[in-house]
């Protein structure tokens, strides 16, 4: 039975689901809106970002806030790497800016588990930032939602 919270799709997972959880995943990182985000984390979500463990809604608003106060105009492409029956695998890309103006290229792989409600229950993230010049940039599109025609990670060579 699935509680008031259900975030479908719910695993198990096949192709074209986890491609739409990974979307919608990524749709709502772009929105910047840390509560939003917040809802497809189970309540007691652990996460491992770097070298920071997070546990929890309040914990994950905390995070976003601070990420989202830092990472200036933040676009993120997401794309399946690989699924099983309640795990999916991505990697990803996003481009942002500092205070100061400098421009990023973090990259990243994460690993998911979900609960049978849809809810993530952990996120592992591994990243890296890349240092580029605003000429170098590759996601352009208004902020929010990116765009269906937008290329994703492999046709941008990434």
């Amino acid at each position: 039975m699935q509680s008031s919270e259900s975030r479908p799709p719910h695993p198990p997972f096949t192709a074209e689901s986890a491609a739409l959880k990974v979307r919608l995943a990524e749709d709502a990182w772009n929105s910047r809106n840390p509560e939003k985000v917040s809802l497809g984390y189970a309540e007691d979500s652990k996460w491992r970002n770097r070298a920071e463990f997070v546990t929890g809604r309040s914990q994950i608003v905390a995070f976003l806030t601070r990420k989202w106060a830092k990472e200036l105009d933040y676009r993120l492409i997401k794309s399946v790497w690989a699924f099983g029956d309640d795990r999916i695998a991505v990697r990803y890309a996003y481009e942002w800016h500092d205070d100061s103006g400098n421009w990023f290229r973090s990259y990243g792989n994460e690993n998911w588990e979900f609960d049978g409600d849809g809810l993530m229950k952990s996120r592992h993230a591994c990243i890296n930032d890349l240092p580029i010049d605003e000429s170098e940039r590759k996601f352009h599109w208004p902020l929010g939602r990116r765009p269906d025609g937008h290329p994703g990670l492999t046709e941008l060579g990434l």
